[in-house]
């Protein structure tokens, strides 16, 4: 069982998964290396790829606190865990909140501890296992942690509200006021690669919400920016890994 709504802080996303014995795969416990594929599920049903959507998690997984880092192709995740809780957070406000550069989390799911101490981790995923509500435990640490953090850069949440309405990156970086070197090391740190990968990212996630809604893949494809349905088709594969056909499927 999936569940989400909008967090308390400011543009974030707050959800529960929880999953049933049936639901598991008879898989072995991960390796213990933070870097091995640590298969921590996002959420999804088993074995369906979460896409990039350029954001960052926070995620409590039966007691532990791991991170999500931004993703630049399709994760296939596998069961660990019964009981989720997470906070996406909106894209560019993590690294502020964790204290880490997102490019440093790049394609990466890591154990909370590596960022703020395993002692800390430790306490802190105890303190929300322990809680009526984990996900509601989980957002109040999220809020905390931001209200101690720095604010958040206006230039950078400008830069994403272009992209995502479909503005080229040289228009957007002249409309911020950086320049394109400028434009591309702050958006490696905010976002974990540069304005054109988050724009490409940014565009197939409007594209296939186009699609689940019901429109035809070619219409969906030039209303989100795309050249055509063939680009549509090339991006889904190279992002998402899979056809358009098998998203619909799946989705």
């Amino acid at each position: 069982m999936y569940e989400e709504r909008p967090a308390l802080l400011d543009g974030a996303v707050l959800w529960t998964r929880t999953l049933t014995t049936a639901s598991r795969p008879d898989r072995p416990d991960p390796p213990g290396s933070l870097d091995a594929p640590a298969r921590l599920d996002l959420p999804d049903r088993p074995d369906r790829p979460v896409l990039p959507d350029g954001c960052m998690d926070l995620i409590w997984a039966d007691g532990r606190l791991l991170v999500a880092g931004p993703d630049t192709r399709a994760y296939v995740p596998g069961e660990t865990a019964t009981r989720y809780a997470g906070i996406r957070f909106a894209p560019g406000e993590a690294p502020a909140i964790l204290g880490v550069p997102a490019h440093e989390l790049r394609d990466r799911r890591v154990a909370l501890g590596t960022l703020w101490g395993e002692a800390e981790a430790r306490r802190l995923g105890e303190r929300i296992s322990e809680a009526p509500d984990p996900a509601a435990a989980l957002e109040a640490l999220a809020l905390r942690t931001a209200a101690r953090a720095p604010a958040p850069d206006p230039l950078l949440r400008a830069v994403v509200a272009r992209l995502d309405a479909g503005r080229p990156v040289a228009e957007t970086a002249d409309a911020v006021g950086l320049g394109a070197r400028q434009l591309h090391r702050r958006s490696l740190e905010a976002f974990g690669y540069g304005p054109k990968t988050l724009a490409r990212i940014l565009r197939l996630q409007r594209a296939l919400t186009l699609v689940r809604a019901g429109l035809p893949y070619a219409e969906a494809a030039v209303r989100a920016g795309c050249a055509d349905q063939a680009h549509l088709a090339r991006e889904t594969r190279a992002l998402a890994g899979t056809t358009l056909s098998e998203y619909v499927a799946s989705a």
